[in-house]
This record gives C-alpha cells, sequence and structure tokens, in this order.
C-alpha cells in the first residue's frame, strides 16, 4: 500500500476516483476551552498493486500528545481487488468527523496503520490564545477567520 495523501481538512468528496478537498489545515487557535470543533475531515488516498489482494484493516486513531484518544479509533475493512488489465487501483477514503472535542492546548496527530503496522500520521497543533480569534492555520497559508462556535 502506498499512502499517497493524508490530509485534515474542512471537507473532501471522492468524485468518479477524484478526491477534491477543501480547507487543508495543521492548526487550531481557539479563545476558550475545551473547545468544540464543529466539523472536519480526513482525507486519505491509497494505491495497491496487483499483489497486495485480499482483505485488509485500516485503523485511524485520533490521540493527544500523551497518546491518549480524543475520540475511539475507527477500524474499516478494507477489500483490494485489482482489475486484470491494469497493475495497481486507487482507494480514496474520506472520514467526516462531528463535534471534535480538544479539552487542552498541544500536538495531536491522526494515527494511520494498515494490518496493524503504522503507516503515517497527520499532526495537528491546537493553541490557546484567550482573548483571540478562532482560526484554523495551515503551515504556509495565513489562516482564515472560524465563524463558527468553539
Amino acid at each position: 500500500m502506498n499512502l499517497q495523501i493524508a490530509v485534515l481538512c474542512d471537507a473532501a468528496t471522492d468524485s468518479a476516483g477524484k478526491l477534491s478537498l477543501l480547507g487543508a489545515f495543521d492548526t487550531i487557535q481557539t479563545a476558550q476551552l475545551p473547545a468544540l470543533y464543529p466539523q472536519c475531515s480526513v482525507a486519505l488516498r491509497m494505491m495497491f498493486n496487483n499483489g497486495e489482494e485480499g482483505m485488509h484493516t485500516l485503523r485511524l486513531s485520533f490521540v493527544d500528545e500523551d497518546g491518549q484518544l480524543v475520540m475511539p479509533s475507527m477500524e474499516l475493512p478494507m477489500p483490494v481487488e485489482v482489475p486484470a488489465d491494469t497493475h495497481f487501483v486507487t482507494r480514496n477514503l474520506i472520514v467526516n468527523i462531528q463535534q471534535l472535542k480538544f479539552a487542552k492546548p498541544g500536538l495531536y496527530s491522526i494515527d494511520i496503520a494498515y494490518d496493524g503496522r503504522q503507516e503515517a500520521g497527520i499532526p495537528l497543533m491546537v493553541r490557546h490564545t484567550p482573548g483571540g480569534a478562532n482560526v484554523m492555520t495551515g503551515q504556509i497559508s495565513p489562516g482564515f477567520p472560524f465563524s463558527g462556535q468553539m
């Protein structure tokens, strides 16, 4: 399995195998704690070759910097079938998360395991800025105001 894309974003869609992302981010700034994040999506794009056919398991675990689960882990069955006329197949996976609660600031991670083996992690920094605005930012973009309630 080749994990081509792993990102936390505002929303994602899969249309006929095309993965579209809206608002990828890696930082949340909140004026108050605990913070309640209304909605976000984890988007993954994976490629499998013809030697990887069969039933597999993908596990997503959202953890804080102490390794404690922020929400229950998700175990997803991943049946892989590669058509005979090709050498590989791609799969898009979108997991929508509602009402995500952050009790404290710090570094969080969405850990991605495939058949029990850690493949990647999506980092998320939660910053507490008392008296400041609630915003989401990426590493390069300057961010934008968050209009939801945290």
